[in-house]
């Protein structure tokens, strides 16, 4: 029997937020479908990160993203376990000793994900930067997707979410089933690809497909990540300069 447990909580809003239009030079070409694993030549089992017995939703998005990005700058798939997950999820719920299971805030996840890093193999990784996506406009999220391996997005998940998701359907809007935003509750995915009829996560274990209709209806929250700004000096679809300039001025 599958086990699903969520762990968003309510969006946080900050203007202060960089927006993904603003550090891009220039608008980037898109296929019509991509998958970021198939891009990176690399077969990387989806994996749970005890998703299934806990609210640590945002620190496994993180830990899928943190396997491509790791992925495209060693050419290695760290062996992320678990317990590194759990961790990093009672660190940022405020004391690691009592295990709090309460979720977290995908905004505050990120800035901590930022400035203090988090631990994986005896490792600290952290990430320059990140831009809030504009989930209105599918092209910004698919650009998110493919030239910045992938994107954090928030959802406020119904009922039917579940339902399919047993049954090895794509999630969409459905008419038998309760539809209402947040029935089951907030989630935090990672997306990993799109087609032709939506994007692509990582949830529970495995990649789930939904449409673009669901997407529009249930995503409250969406970001992409700048992972290393080395990364990002020439050639980059990121404007390195403007975003340097944006993270001086939160200074």
């Amino acid at each position: 029997m599958t086990r699903f447990q969520l762990g968003k909580r309510p969006a946080k809003r900050d203007a202060r937020n960089f927006k993904l239009a603003s550090i891009l030079k220039k608008k980037l070409a898109l296929p019509v479908s991509y998958d970021c694993d198939t891009n990176l030549g690399v077969k990387i089992k989806p994996q749970k990160f005890a998703n299934d017995s806990w609210g640590d939703c945002v620190v496994a998005s993180r830990a899928h993203q943190t396997l491509r990005f790791e992925y495209f700058e060693q050419k290695e798939v760290l062996p992320i376990t678990d317990d590194e997950v759990l961790a990093e999820y009672w660190l940022e719920q405020g004391d690691i000793t009592t295990k709090n299971d309460e979720g977290l805030v995908v905004l505050d996840s990120l800035n901590s994900w930022r400035k203090q890093g988090w631990k994986v193999h005896g490792e600290v990784y952290d990430i320059y930067a990140f831009a809030e996506i504009d989930r209105t406009n599918h092209e910004e999220v698919k650009t998110g997707i493919r030239h910045l391996n992938g994107a954090c997005v928030g959802l406020l998940l119904p009922t039917s979410a579940q339902c399919q998701f047993t049954w090895y359907l794509r999630w969409n809007v459905s008419k038998w089933c309760d539809s209402e935003p947040g029935s089951l509750g907030g989630h935090c995915v990672y997306l990993v690809g799109y087609d032709s009829k939506g994007p692509i996560c990582l949830t529970w274990g495995r990649k789930q497909k939904m449409s673009w209709a669901f997407f529009d209806k249930f995503c409250d929250e969406a970001y992409c990540i700048v992972d290393n700004r080395d990364n990002f000096v020439e050639d980059s679809p990121v404007d390195v300069e403007v975003l340097d300039g944006y993270l001086q001025s939160l200074k």
